[in-house]
């Protein structure tokens, strides 16, 4: 193989980022007209140069269109469906009611000696953080760990999703959602 061609293949490097982070970005920009690659870097935690071949493959999928600016962007019809993101409904001060009462059901639950779990970490996420008057639901990961004896034990996918609409305590302006790593490295809000 040729030195040139063995360059250009050693370069190019999957992009940094989870495809749920992306797609987690993507549904934020829901109601947005355009967007930046930095404002894609800094949301979903990697540097301008790595969001470059992100936006790439984002682009091959079809998930993302360049805009009319330089350097911009925008989310296409499918980059809306496979990122879940819905028409922004809700203003951002019921959200924020809505994630200050999770907050206080996570610290009853944690008070709790006989619940089955506790909750040990929890990461909110969303265009709730934007300057925008309408919002979607806000995203909110949670990790769970057990109380009992049984901690050793995996938690179950039922048990977990039990929980969680336990705790989301049918509030539509939050979304719960287990907790996954890539969710610290996105713009967020941490409530523990």
């Amino acid at each position: 193989m040729p030195k040139n061609i063995k360059k250009k293949v050693s370069a190019a490097r999957m992009p940094a980022v989870s495809i749920a982070a992306a797609l987690s970005f993507l549904k934020e920009t829901k109601g947005a007209l355009t967007w930046t690659a930095q404002e894609f870097a800094r949301g979903v935690g990697i540097t301008v140069a790595e969001a470059r071949p992100a936006l790439a493959v984002l682009q091959m999928q079809g998930y993302v269109k360049p805009g009319a600016g330089k350097n911009e962007w925008m989310t296409s019809v499918d980059g809306d469906v496979v990122s879940g993101a819905a028409a922004p409904r809700f203003n951002v001060e019921a959200v924020q009611k809505a994630l200050e009462d999770l907050r206080g059901r996570i610290t009853a639950v944690n008070k709790d000696a006989k619940a089955e779990f506790r909750v040990s970490s929890a990461i909110a996420f969303g265009d709730f953080m934007t300057d925008r008057a309408q919002v979607q639901a806000a995203d909110v990961g949670i990790e769970l760990a057990r109380r009992s004896a049984r901690a050793a034990m995996r938690i179950s996918k039922v048990d977990e999703r039990a929980f969680l609409k336990t705790l989301r305590a049918g509030k539509q302006m939050i979304r719960l959602i287990p907790f996954e790593p890539w969710m610290r490295e996105r713009a967020h809000r941490r409530f523990l």
